[in-house]
């Protein structure tokens, strides 16, 4: 199953990511940054610094240029480090100058998103580093925040991995609460198979070597291994012999996952990845200019 990236760069998704900058604008100012503009003089301009904390990878640079872009077409933001770069401890990431309304209204919602986003790639570079030297890619899963998935799944990228589906809508999955209502996976894939017009890709999830064996006979594109031993993973691959793309997923974390590619899988999905996210450790330091 071959499927085009997804472009964060489009049109489309540039726009969907401005509408969910102006919704984090609008829920942290409400009707005025009371504390900036009582103290901060209309005319002040302020320089700073987005300084790494901690070693990491960025991401979400470009996002922070678009928050204060929101707020003032005067706010300069200069990235020093590209997204999806790694970044040592106390590193300067970006310097920004303009008003300083504005910048100091936009720091937190700007540093949210860059330390969450920054967060995921870090995170996702580990995993993709504890793989290297299998043929295993790391997948995201649809366990992002809620409203955040494009930026979620973008830092993903930026960390080295790949994105699983978008949602329920770009690929058909055939989970065990399906095959409960439908009754088995023939009539489930043929169902989806006879009934979708855009012949999305299908993926099967199947928990032992029986179900693999049943999966390996319908028309479907990739069949999860769903929370399987080591030994059976290595089994399932033995059995597939290449015929249908394999992904792991369950009990996949930092410690188990070097193993799981060893076993031959192509893919490996974490939902760690953006579930349960560690936000890279970045401030924004300030100085007056004007």
């Amino acid at each position: 199953m071959t499927r085009e990236p997804f472009d964060y760069t489009s049109d489309a998704v540039q726009a969907q990511i401005g509408q969910i900058i102006a919704n984090a604008l609008a829920e942290d100012i409400g009707d005025g940054d009371v504390t900036t503009l009582l103290t901060i003089p209309e005319t002040a301009m302020v320089d700073g610094d987005f300084i790494a904390k901690e070693a990491g990878v960025a991401a979400g640079l470009a996002v922070v240029a678009q928050v204060f872009r929101q707020l003032s077409d005067q706010v300069q933001v200069t990235p020093l480090a590209a997204d999806g770069e790694r970044v040592a401890a106390r590193q300067v990431m970006a310097t920004i100058h303009g008003p300083g309304r504005a910048i100091l209204t936009g720091e937190r919602v700007a540093l949210n998103f860059l330390q969450r986003m920054s967060g995921i790639a870090t995170l996702t570079r580990r995993y993709v580093d504890a793989v290297q030297g299998t043929h295993a890619v790391i997948l995201d899963t649809r366990k992002t925040a809620p409203g955040l998935r494009v930026l979620d799944k973008w830092a993903v990228r930026l960390g080295g991995g790949q994105n699983h589906r978008f949602g329920l809508y770009d690929m058909a999955m055939i989970k065990d609460n399906h095959l409960a209502a439908v009754g088995s996976l023939a009539a489930a894939v043929q169902r989806v198979r006879q009934g979708d017009p855009r012949q999305r890709p299908i993926e099967v999830e199947v928990t032992n070597l029986e179900q693999l064996r049943d999966a390996l006979q319908q028309p479907v594109d990739r069949i999860m291994l769903d929370n399987m031993s080591l030994a059976q993973m290595t089994d399932a691959v033995r059995m597939t012999a290449g015929r249908i793309p394999l992904e792991a997923s369950g009990n996949v974390n930092l410690n188990t996952v070097a193993a799981i590619a060893a076993t031959g899988v192509d893919f490996i999905s974490a939902g760690a990845l953006t579930h349960s996210v560690k936000a890279l450790d970045i401030s924004l330091d300030l100085r007056s200019r004007t």
